[in-house]
């Protein structure tokens, strides 16, 4: 057998225990919060007919998708967000009560330039609303991506709201014809908090071939106090739609008690296409060069391209592996290379019985319990605690046996305690308990 190079593909990344503990735990954190809100969890498949998601994401996105044509000759794709295949769902399951409230929590993939934060395979937390109308469904999405933030610790974000109905005006305003080049323009746009201004505006220059007084009117527009808007659309009754709504959604999200966490800002702009009202990005005040950890936004005609009448919807995606990498940094994260919370050692042969007995026991009362395995020098086992970081080491020795207990050692205090077997697990869930 020939030997192989271990390696693996740019963008992609492998995550050992001591990383895939903390951040299984943070997506189970994050499901609860989901579900706490009433979305159900859905699955759907990683490989997509690549009609599916073409079209739906223009033609930058088109070219980032993983495409090829697999052993039938059939022309598939991998998924790109959760939010396309929801809507192939929906057109497939037309017998679905609405509102449907679903989450998802899925990788995805996308062949563009790995960078800090940025990866060609990533998780995706999503929440959609499908079959609302009423602007408290953007709302809700905004609160529950909210909730996710702050159930994992962070209180210092920002959420930035815009209108795709306040884009489409100015695009208007501005005489960019709809359709293709008023895409590429707001994808352009949508890259001013990565690349600033004077990148932007040479871009708006050079690539879609607009004037400087255009541009100008642009940049007038992003720095517009949002008091104005109502003077700068009065003659379009969709860019006044789109402030109205606007502000509906912020005083729904008042009365949440979220005022201090949203912000109007004019250049977010979504560059996906099937974005058609409220959109949104979520920054970290304390590391926002990391780029957006959560957006989303409404696309009430997306479901529509699968048949049948248009469908309301909205939603919002958490980028996990992106937030996850900004926790990291925040060391707001650590790494855990073991579950357990217990480690029951074997003293020898003759009290192993015993020691299987004592970790089945601490087992059923829910602690996390690893029986060592081996029958190895004592010190070698503690060892073997310490390195996995595994707080507490229960030994049944012969003596120990005899009267019924075993000794429990607490590693991070270097304390240590005989206590009777039928109340170890007691014990031990105290210490945890008063360390908290």
């Amino acid at each position: 057998m020939n030997k192989v190079t271990p390696r693996i593909l740019k963008g992609f990344r492998d995550y050992l225990p001591s990383t895939m503990l903390p951040k299984q735990r943070m997506l189970d954190r994050i499901g609860q919060v989901f579900e706490s809100f009433g979305f159900a969890p859905l699955a759907t498949p990683a490989l997509e007919y690549a009609d599916i998601l073409l079209g739906k994401y223009g033609d930058e996105g088109n070219k980032l998708l993983y495409r090829f044509l697999d052993n039938g000759e059939r022309d598939v794709a991998l998924r790109y967000d959760l939010t396309v295949p929801l809507a192939r769902v929906i057109g497939m399951n037309k017998s679905l009560p609405l509102p449907f409230k679903r989450y998802q929590i899925a990788p995805v993939w996308r062949a563009e330039n790995p960078a800090r934060g940025r990866f060609r395979e990533f998780v995706q937390c999503d929440v959609d609303i499908v079959g609302c109308p009423d602007l408290m469904a953007d709302a809700e999405c905004l609160a529950v991506g909210a909730s996710v933030l702050r159930a994992l610790g962070i209180e210092r974000f920002v959420m930035r709201v815009n209108h795709r109905k306040l884009l489409s005006a100015l695009l208007r305003r501005c005489q960019i014809p709809e359709g293709e080049p008023a895409l590429e323009v707001l994808r352009v746009l949508d890259k001013l908090p990565k690349i600033g201004e004077p990148a932007v505006r040479q871009l708006l220059e050079t690539e879609n071939h607009l004037s400087q007084a255009v541009i100008d009117d642009i940049f007038a527009f992003l720095k517009l106090d949002p008091k104005a808007l109502n003077d700068w659309f009065a003659d379009d009754p969709e860019g006044l739609q789109g402030a109205k709504e606007l502000n509906t959604v912020l005083q729904l999200l008042a009365d949440q008690g979220l005022a201090d966490k949203v912000e109007i800002d004019f250049s977010i702009a979504r560059g996906l296409d099937y974005y058609t009202g409220m959109i949104y990005e979520t920054f970290l005040l304390d590391l926002e060069s990391i780029g957006s950890v959560m957006s989303g936004g409404r696309y009430d005609k997306l479901i529509s391209m699968f048949g049948g009448d248009e469908i309301p919807a909205v939603g919002i995606s958490l980028g996990v592996d992106r937030l996850f990498s900004a926790l990291i940094e925040l060391n707001l994260i650590a790494e855990q290379p073991s579950p357990s919370q217990v480690l029951v050692t074997i003293f020898d042969e003759s009290c192993r019985a015993q020691s299987y007995a004592i970790a089945s026991r601490l087992r059923e009362a829910g602690l996390p319990t690893e029986l060592y395995l081996g029958l190895d020098k004592l010190k070698k086992q503690l060892k073997q605690a310490d390195r996995n970081q595994i707080p507490f080491v229960v030994v049944a020795g012969p003596d120990e046996l005899a009267e019924g207990q075993a000794t429990v050692k607490d590693l991070a205090s270097g304390t240590q305690e005989r206590i009777a077997i039928e109340g170890i697990a007691d014990h031990i869930k105290n210490a945890i308990n008063s360390k908290r």
